[in-house]
């Protein structure tokens, strides 16, 4: 029997690279899937419905349950659209794996308005909408008895949590869904929802339009394959398992490693019982500036 066996899961942006492998592996491990993905560019462009199908074709092949969806996920109806075509399609809705992005990236003086808002409404809201749509079913079911672990994985970047230059839209997008993922692990804990974030390193159509990425992450001739997507959806599929304990994380994967993530902490401390001068402060804060690095 396999890990998900018998769960059913959507997994957003399946119908390539790193989702893609989610929604093949989920299968293998006994999940029904649906593999939404409209199909769109990197930029965000377009949509065809071709490669979720051919996702769909290869989960049949294999002897797995799997349908299609072509919605929008930062569309509001749309992302309620794909929580019901699990539902209807298969009975229920335990997994929820926010994965779809695109990137714009462009210095921040360059940037356009059009740039910022189209990557932000992709990744925030198309992390939001699924969640609220999902979430509002489960609260339902858990009201009406039917009470049983639920699982939200959503996908943040380093580029986020690790403030890569050039990406500021996206870092703030990849950012915000790692805090989002927080809070909601606190609000929906109530219903038996975890929800956790990942933050993946892999070789894909987005991280290779990456100036330099493309040789870093050029496949090895023999040995092991430490970009491969295929390596991120073991930890996914792990986080979505119904006895998992963990809820409000974030890892980082990458080929065999996964770390933990700590979140933002208090650190140095000045205080004193009366208001602060600005020359007081330049004195008291002098030991924490950092050097400018080489």
């Amino acid at each position: 029997m396999g890990a998900l066996e018998g769960r059913v899961a959507i997994i957003t942006g399946a119908g390539r690279g790193i989702g893609r492998e989610h929604a093949l592996y989920f299968a293998a491990e006994g999940a029904k899937v649906v593999v939404n993905d409209l199909g769109a560019a990197n930029d965000g462009e377009g949509s065809d419905r071709t490669p979720a199908e051919q996702v769909v074709a290869e989960i049949r092949d294999a002897g797995g349950e799997a349908v299609a969806n072509g919605d929008d996920v930062a569309d509001w109806e749309g992302a309620q659209r794909l929580v019901n075509a699990a539902i209807e399609s298969f009975g229920d809705l335990d997994i929820l794996v926010n994965n779809a992005g695109i990137l714009r990236d462009r210095v921040l003086v360059n940037m356009t308005e059009e740039e910022w808002d189209a990557v932000i409404k992709v990744h925030l809201k198309g992390h939001f909408a699924p969640t609220r749509w999902a979430a509002a079913y489960w609260r339902e079911e858990f009201k009406a008895g039917r009470q049983k672990r639920r699982n939200l994985v959503h996908t943040s970047s380093t580029s986020g949590l690790f403030s890569n230059p050039g990406q500021s839209n996206y870092g703030a997008a990849k950012s915000g869904i790692a805090t989002f993922s927080q809070i909601i692990a606190k609000e929906l804990t109530r219903y038996g929802v975890a929800s956790n974030c990942i933050a993946p390193g892999a070789r894909t159509r987005l991280t290779l339009a990456t100036p330099g990425l493309g040789d870093i992450m050029a496949p090895k001739e023999d040995g092991f394959d430490e970009w491969d997507p295929a390596n991120i959806a073991p930890l996914v599929a792990y986080l979505s398992t119904a006895d998992c304990p963990f809820t409000g994380e974030t890892f980082f994967v990458q080929g065999g490693v996964v770390k933990r993530v700590a979140s933002w902490q208090m650190a140095e401390t000045v205080e004193r019982n009366e208001p602060w001068t600005v020359g007081d402060l330049a004195d008291a804060l002098g030991d924490w500036v950092q050097p400018p690095a080489d």
